[in-house]
């Protein structure tokens, strides 16, 4: 019983995940505007994901409590490739993907480094939520924001609660997936609440 949960819960993880920010690249094509997402949150978000998969990494965990990772990123540089190009500059997102890119072998050079940088990555990851947040009350519109998104984020925070503590019990991973939840979870309602009628969020 507790394998095939296991198994369910890495697989459907992977599979909505695989699908997480189409409703939001969706949401944001069909409005030719990226109103509604916020800049910071999703570079925040970026930040989080990219330190999180390289903790992983250096610490050998079983692949598959986080191999979406790879696969979220990439979204979230389609994401921020449309909010530079429907916000008119292209050309600011390239010091920020050097500054990723970068980071990804910086976090590795010690573990002191990488124990550091996770135990950031929590705060960094709530203050990307936060923001979006702030985001949304400020304007009232949820804009081009996908509640679906958000809606599947919180499902897989939930999931990796479930496959963390199956498998490497890791409490800084599992505090980080509880708050992710919460977060995700007020984002969601809050982006329902501001949806105007004739808004495309979906």
């Amino acid at each position: 019983m507790e394998a095939a949960l296991l198994w369910f819960c890495n697989w459907s993880t992977l599979a909505v995940c695989a699908a997480l920010k189409l409703p939001q690249i969706r949401a944001q094509l069909a409005a030719r505007s990226a109103r509604g997402v916020s800049l910071p949150s999703l570079l925040l978000e970026l930040a989080g994901f990219l330190v999180f998969l390289r903790y992983q990494c250096y610490y050998g965990s079983p692949v598959l409590t986080y191999l979406e990772y790879p696969i979220l990123i990439v979204q979230d540089v389609v994401l921020l490739l449309c909010v530079f190009h429907f916000n008119g500059d292209m050309k600011q997102a390239a010091p920020y993907l050097a500054v990723f890119v970068s980071s990804w072998f910086i976090l590795g050079l010690h573990k002191g480094v990488v124990d550091l940088a996770m135990n950031l990555c929590t705060l960094v990851s709530a203050a990307s939520k936060l923001a979006q947040l702030q985001y949304l009350w400020k304007a009232q519109d949820s804009g081009a924001a996908s509640a679906l998104t958000w809606g599947l984020s919180a499902y897989t925070s939930a999931a990796r609660i479930i496959t963390t503590f199956m498998t490497t019990g890791d409490l800084t991973v599992l505090t980080r997936f509880v708050i992710m939840l919460a977060l995700n979870i007020w984002v969601t309602g809050t982006v329902l609440r501001y949806r105007k009628p004739s808004s495309k969020a979906e």
